[in-house]
């Protein structure tokens, strides 16, 4: 089945820059810098390897704008708001925590946000059935007052509540499968009844002591919020696992009018801030089982935006998985890694990855059905 499958990106998030550093240890005297792990080349080769699969030509463009200060004050505070505006107009800085960016990150980062809203509009006006927004700086990690762990402003909540004011949107799911736990975007719906968050990721990984399966929500918001923490080491079997038991569930129950997925590549096996196994392959089934549930529960209204992701070579098979499905369009492109690495051992389902899970169910099947 093809469907209207949109795709979002442009030249200018690469050109957010993060400066030389080792990994994300900043440039100096301790240690030799480098490139920046968050840096342009893997959003790049994921964009062209769109291009040269012939995929590119089959999907929808859709143009970013950048977002009003009036759409990112919704989430963020003024002051922190007006404090990244200064630092870009004068030689960059650090947005909060690991987060440096360079001069004119400011206007970027409104332009991912921005992208993040196109995409949503033109979901929401049946312009597309569902799409992915390949926008750079992420988001998921982004706090009200502060950035986080690469991410300025926070993409997806942005965009959902501009969904809410500008489509009568109400019920919003996120399910975020980045490796690293999506605090931002749970800080911001923490207490919010009418948003259901899940991040799936490795336990105790990024932010540190941050992504608790005891941290439920509060407020009118308890129980809204699901944290998957994975041990160390999940390939294909827990992934799946958790998405047919937890994330399925979870939907069904709160039915959301609008589903966001925090699509990072970084749990794969080759990825260099993260410690899965996860392949392409994977990333496909997870894919499908999303695709399913927006036809069931939403008119298919799926929006992907892009956060982690840091192996330049094998992101891009990811991405190309991820597009092959939600387009229903298969290209030529064969993922010569995961046909090796989905034949060796490690991904079945242990107990103590089972036990996680099995916990995380109960906190699924608890969501008052809607």
């Amino acid at each position: 089945m093809t469907r209207k499958t949109g795709f979002l990106s442009h030249e200018l998030y690469m050109w957010h820059d993060t400066g030389s550093a080792a990994i994300f240890y900043p440039a100096g005297l301790k240690v030799q810098p480098g490139e920046h792990a968050e840096n342009a080349e893997t959003k790049r080769r994921f964009r062209n390897v769109l291009e040269v699969s012939g995929l590119l030509d089959k999907l929808v463009d859709i143009r970013p704008r950048a977002a009003t200060e009036e759409e990112i004050l919704r989430v963020h505070t003024r002051d922190y708001v007006a404090r990244i505006k200064a630092l870009s107009a004068d030689r960059g800085g650090d947005a909060g925590e690991t987060t440096p960016f360079g001069p004119g990150s400011y206007e970027i980062a409104l332009l991912s946000a921005g992208g993040a809203i196109a995409l949503t509009d033109a979901v929401m006006t049946g312009k597309i059935d569902n799409g992915y927004a390949l926008v750079r700086p992420p988001g998921h990690h982004a706090e009200p007052d502060r950035g986080r762990g690469f991410c300025i402003f926070a993409n997806i909540p942005v965009a959902a509540h501009h969904a809410r004011k500008a489509h009568g949107i109400r019920r919003i799911a996120v399910v975020d499968w980045d490796v690293h736990h999506g605090n931002g975007t749970e800080k911001i719906f923490y207490e919010d009844a009418e948003a259901l968050t899940i991040s799936i990721h490795q336990d105790n990984w990024y932010p540190a002591d941050s992504g608790h399966i005891h941290q439920t929500g509060d407020g009118a918001g308890k129980g809204y919020n699901i944290n998957v923490p994975l041990p160390p080491g999940c390939g294909r079997d827990p992934y799946i696992a958790t998405f047919e038991r937890v994330v399925v569930p979870a939907l069904r129950r709160f039915r959301p009018e609008l589903i966001y997925i925090a699509s990072g590549f970084d749990g794969s096996i080759y990825d260099p801030l993260g410690r899965m196994m996860v392949t392409s392959n994977t990333y496909r089934k997870l894919t499908q089982i999303m695709l399913g549930l927006a036809d069931e529960l939403c008119g298919g209204r799926l929006v992907l935006s892009h956060e982690g992701g840091y192996s330049a070579a094998y992101v891009p098979f990811c991405g190309l998985a991820v597009m092959e499905e939600l387009s229903g369009i298969p290209t030529d492109i064969e993922d010569v890694f995961a046909a090796f690495i989905d034949t060796c051992g490690g991904h079945q389902l242990y107990p103590h990855q089972d036990e996680i899970i099995a916990k995380a169910a109960v906190l699924a099947n608890g969501i008052p059905q809607r």
